[in-house]
């Protein structure tokens, strides 16, 4: 298992080729590509690349599939006996990117082709049958 460990929107997000992420919001449209240079870490066949503080020539590439905004969270501040309280709700604007490939000096370690080859169809697989 390939995987890379990215900083974008202030956050440390672990990313695997062939899923898609929620991160903060990234100003690019839809189906637009996307590369992040800021990897720390890559670990590609039990050998791991640590970054002091990037890994050079790294880069992991994406594209955004949409731009939506989270579940709602309520802010409630009261103080007791002052009769003050005020609510306040906050939404946070995510985009979701779908991770293309992960690349370490111009070399394609894991592309999405690749990790959706590898995962196992349950619907190709013949059911057991039950033992009498």
């Amino acid at each position: 298992m390939t995987y890379a460990i990215i900083e974008t929107g202030g956050k440390q997000l672990k990313v695997e080729a062939g899923r898609f992420y929620d991160i903060e919001l990234l100003t690019v449209e839809p189906d637009e590509k996307v590369t992040i240079e800021a990897v720390l870490l890559v670990q590609h066949d039990g050998e791991v690349t640590i970054g002091q503080p990037l890994v050079t020539g790294a880069t992991v590439e994406g594209t955004v599939l949409r731009h939506f905004r989270g579940r709602k969270v309520l802010v409630y501040k009261m103080k007791p006996k002052k009769k003050t309280r005020k609510k306040r709700g906050h939404r946070q604007e995510i985009t979701r990117l779908l991770i293309n490939s992960i690349n370490l000096n111009g070399a394609v370690l894991a592309s999405e082709d690749v990790a959706i080859a590898q995962t196992p169809d349950t619907e190709d697989q013949p059911a057991k049958a039950a033992v009498e």
